[in-house]
């Protein structure tokens, strides 16, 4: 039986998230406008993302898979953890300099594969770490730690104007460099906050059946991948269709951050140009509100503990898109800078729920064992509606949303309240409901 974890064994637990998601937080806020800096078409926006979702589709399910199988000194986990967390630290140092559209592309495959060779077995780590019953706390914590990171990835650049830099300093390229040290302070966040949790928070050793069951099985990547192959045709009920409301919470996503700042540009300053002040005031703008939301979903993700006990993590979960598709589409209709932050509290409480309570609701239906590749599975539906999404949107963007950014801003709003409305659908298991613990 697993021990019970007190709260602060949790978060320490959990601090590693911390530096992976201050990652992503600084590609969500500053990959397009980069892109724009180098030269890159407004419509062709969604094709320079495909690095995220592509590496997560090929590289989750596959390490998911083998630190399932992976047996060492260290732990099963702990070194994905180490690689991946170098790896990303190195191309977050890169990735302002880069001086040409192909290369920043290029940079991006690198970080988004470093970092999901680093997610997927953290997810994993909290359910091998946790009983069931402390897994809401767990998945929640490490939701409230996405939020934080996130909040300070945004806020990072807006900090460093408040502490004297010059916002319109800009490299040859046309890259802030307020941009560039955000980029630097990511590097070294991503590096030592998983060593913190490396530090405090040992894996447990595994039992001499679960060692005999692992060493039982075949070796080779052709066996590794049947056992992704096997996960996919067992899949759980429950799984499939969290599936649908992963469909459209993500493929909103992916609109809201690759065009909220071109949206901005436009409601707030009327601009497009990126060698203009207004865009580069938008960037700013985008940061902060983008900090904001992500410090609501910090707050909010312990805040959602004691909700998820009381009507479960379907009925929360559907709650909370509901907000932010309301405030999604209310976002073009806003013209002051202030008023701005209202709609960011719905969008931060989905934010909130979308990295916790999804995983709240599969961890009770998938076999202990096979935890690592059904977590890495489960990422795939992340990952592919981006790449829907990727190959989709531009298909359209001037045809049906007229070319501009606000529409797909809107487009957002409509889809999040597609999935408040397919997580309804979901069956849980009852003994999982019965497992949504206290806080403590």
């Amino acid at each position: 039986m697993k021990p019970h974890l007190s709260f602060w064994q949790i978060v320490n637990m959990n601090i590693g998230f911390f530096g992976i998601q201050f990652s992503f937080g600084l590609q969500q806020s500053s990959m397009s406008p980069i892109y724009k800096y180098l030269g890159a078409d407004e419509a062709s926006l969604p094709y320079l993302w495909l690095a995220g979702p592509m590496t997560g589709l090929l590289v989750q399910p596959l390490i998911g898979a083998m630190s399932d199988r992976t047996v060492t000194r260290w732990g099963r986990r702990t070194p994905y953890f180490l690689i991946g967390a170098i790896l990303c630290s190195l191309g977050l140092l890169a990735m302002p300099f880069s001086p040409t559209l192909w290369m920043a592309a290029s940079l991006l495959w690198i970080l988004d594969a470093a970092n999901n060779v680093t997610m997927e077995p953290y997810r994993a780590f909290v359910s091998d770490k946790l009983a069931p019953k402390q897994h809401s706390l767990g998945f929640l914590t490490q939701s409230a730690f996405t939020g934080l990171g996130q909040t300070l990835a945004y806020l990072t650049p807006s900090l460093l104007v408040w502490m004297g830099m010059n916002k319109d300093a800009v490299n040859g390229s046309h890259i802030p460099h307020i941009v560039i040290a955000a980029f630097m302070i990511g590097a070294v966040f991503s590096i030592t906050s998983v060593l913190w949790t490396l530090k405090t928070t040992p894996e447990h050793p595994l039992t001499p059946v679960e060692l005999a069951e692992i060493r039982s099985r075949p070796v080779g990547w052709r066996h590794t991948l049947g056992d992704i192959v096997t996960a996919v045709r067992e899949m759980p009920e429950t799984m499939r269709q969290l599936a649908w409301v992963k469909l459209f919470q993500w493929y909103a996503m992916f609109c809201y951050w690759q065009y909220i700042m071109l949206s901005l540009s436009t409601t707030l300053y009327g601009t497009t140009d990126q060698a203009s002040q207004g865009f580069r005031d938008a960037g700013l703008l985008a940061g902060q509100v983008g900090a904001f939301y992500n410090f609501i979903a910090f707050v909010g993700a312990l805040a959602l503990v004691p909700f998820t006990r009381r009507y479960g993590p379907k009925i929360t979960h559907s709650v909370c898109l509901t907000l932010a598709g309301f405030a999604m589409m209310s976002i073009p209709s806003i013209h002051s800078e202030a008023l701005l932050f209202v709609p960011m509290i719905g969008i931060g409480l989905a934010w909130a729920s979308i990295m916790g309570n999804p995983y709240v609701m599969l961890a009770g239906c998938i076999p202990p064992e096979r935890t690592g590749v059904y977590m890495g599975i489960f990422n795939m539906f992340i990952v592919l509606p981006m790449i829907i999404q990727i190959f989709t949107l531009p298909l359209y963007y001037r045809s049906l949303l007229g070319g501009n950014p606000e529409n797909v801003i809107r487009l957002a709003g409509v889809l999040m309240l597609c999935g408040a409305v397919a997580v309804l659908f979901v069956k849980i298991k009852k003994p999982q409901a019965e497992m949504i613990p206290a806080a403590a």
